[in-house]
């Protein structure tokens, strides 16, 4: 700008501190953005250097976020000549730094670099509540630099200075609230999502961990299908916003799950646990009605039998006795047998069935040693869940759905809810709630099923099932695969990049 006019070096000021304004206000990152300020101010002013002083209000302390060429620093508010501006709210433009008693040379002895002059601003806020300090320090205009020597102040900041400066100054500090909003509010989404996992896991202790793993795998697949330039994904790619809503999806895919009975949730056997404790309870009253019974049949050979015959008959009655016990403990055991969730032997559901139609005599009549309910549950060929308790466990995903769906996302993470909603359908439609297709199921969405997958197999040991080795479980990925259930491509890349591997458990 050294060759232009007065007049045209304005507008030119005005128009790079226009762009940077329009600039500053789309940039969220706090660090990027004061890091923009600084070389703005720098440049619009003609400085060799600048840095900035945030107000943190809370300590009444200035720091500096960036200081080209220093640390950090940290100071009270009211001091030096950053703190005298704070508080004043009103430039103060030092044309000799050394001849001012409110300039420290400390920082310039650590740091080896010459303060000639300085211009301090205040960052005012539209209600103007001071948000920071602008400092640029060394003028540094066109053919003044040439033979300024380091004991000379050199030229000075001109009036013009202190205008552009402020007038960037008060951009920066909208810029600067923005961001430090936008950082509070992104906070504010991690905290809830942190506090939503807790919850989560609160009701099943025995899956804890589970959601920050899907989140991990998943997100690990997504940054190698983003890096990916050939093949089916190669049109694929993600932003940050785009990983973000990956991630939280991930992290709440299961926060359904707090609607679903918590008895249903960490049901480990076929059986609740109160309806063991009634089966051994009317099992004990099988057992001490068969003795009830066994004595009136006793006291009968007292009164009616032949006494030479009593003795045998007592030693009859005995013995069938014992075998009676015998053989209810016997059914007993098999019966809890039954009760852990492990694939029932040949015969065994014959034998279950059978048991409906023994009885024993209660106060109120004749019963069954097995009632129906109990023959469903018992009859469980895989896993520990009836028909009833799975359609439960499913709604969970319906539940994430209608929770996910009642939060104001922001625009760039609205499609959370749809990604989280679609984890356990298939791409052959026989996946649930909803039984949905290949077509409808967004790729963000298998990327997470695998992960879910994944992990689910290899979780360590829960009352249900065991702890599967990564192999077998990428097997069975695989057989999933070939079923035309989960993305072939997707489990591909998961495999070849090792992505599993970043939940290894040792």
């Amino acid at each position: 700008m050294a060759n232009l006019d007065p007049k045209e070096r304005r507008i030119k000021k005005l128009e790079a501190i226009l762009g940077v304004a329009k600039a500053m206000s789309t940039e969220r990152d706090l660090g990027v953005l004061l890091e923009e300020i600084v070389e703005h101010a720098r440049s619009v002013v003609e400085a060799t250097r600048a840095s900035i002083f945030l107000l943190d209000k809370d300590k009444n302390e200035l720091w500096s976020k960036v200081a080209q060429g220093t640390q950090e620093i940290r100071f009270p508010a009211d001091k030096g000549i950053a703190g005298h501006v704070a508080q004043t709210k009103k430039p103060l433009n030092i044309p000799d730094a050394y001849a001012d008693p409110r300039f420290n040379p400390a920082v310039d002895k650590a740091t080896g670099f010459h303060t000639r002059n300085m211009l301090t601003v205040p960052m005012l806020s539209t209600k103007e509540d001071v948000v920071g300090v602008l400092q640029v320090l060394n003028k540094n205009s066109g053919d003044h630099a040439v033979g300024v020597g380091r004991d000379s102040p050199g030229p000075p900041f001109d009036a013009e200075d202190e205008e552009m400066l402020l007038a960037l100054g008060g951009q920066a500090a909208s810029a600067i609230e923005n961001a430090i909003l936008y950082d509070e509010i992104n906070k504010l989404f991690e905290g809830f999502i942190a506090a939503s996992v807790v919850a989560i896991e609160s009701r099943d202790p025995t899956t804890s961990g589970h959601s920050g793993r899907v989140a991990t795998l998943t997100c690990g697949l997504a940054e190698v299908v983003d890096r990916i330039e050939t093949g089916p994904f190669a049109s694929v790619a993600f932003d940050y916003d785009q990983m973000k809503e990956i991630r939280y999806a991930s992290l709440l895919h299961d926060f359904g799950k707090v609607g679903v009975r918590e008895n249903v949730l960490v049901k480990a056997e076929k059986l609740y646990p109160g309806e063991v404790a009634t089966l051994k309870g009317r099992f004990d009253f099988i057992k001490r009605t068969l003795e009830k019974e066994a004595l009136e049949r006793k006291i009968a050979a007292y009164q009616f039998s032949n006494p030479n015959e009593t003795a045998a008959l007592l030693a009859q009655i005995d013995k069938e006795l014992a075998r009676q016990l015998e053989e209810t403990d016997g059914i007993l055991h098999f019966l809890l047998e039954c009760n852990i969730p492990t694939v029932l032997e040949k015969g065994g559901f014959e034998r279950l069935n059978a048991l409906v139609a023994k009885t024993f005599n209660s106060f109120d009549g004749s019963k069954p040693y097995l009632t129906g309910p109990e023959l469903v549950s018992l009859s469980i060929s895989k896993g520990s869940l009836t028909n009833e308790d799975r359609l439960e466990i499913e709604s969970h995903v319906t539940h994430t759905y209608r929770f996910l769906a009642t939060i104001p996302w922001t625009s760039k993470l609205r499609r959370i809810p749809e990604i989280a909603y679609g984890h356990h359908e298939k791409l052959d439609g026989k996946g649930y709630p909803r039984s949905i297709t290949a077509p409808e199921i967004p790729v963000q969405t298998r990327m997470m099923t695998i992960g879910d997958i994944y992990d689910a197999l290899t979780a360590s040991d829960r009352p249900y099932k065991k702890a599967m080795p990564a192999s077998k479980a990428l097997d069975i990925l695989g057989c999933e695969a070939k079923e035309g259930k989960v993305d072939s491509g997707l489990l591909t890349l998961f495999i070849d990049a090792k992505v599993y591997g970043r939940t290894f458990r040792s």
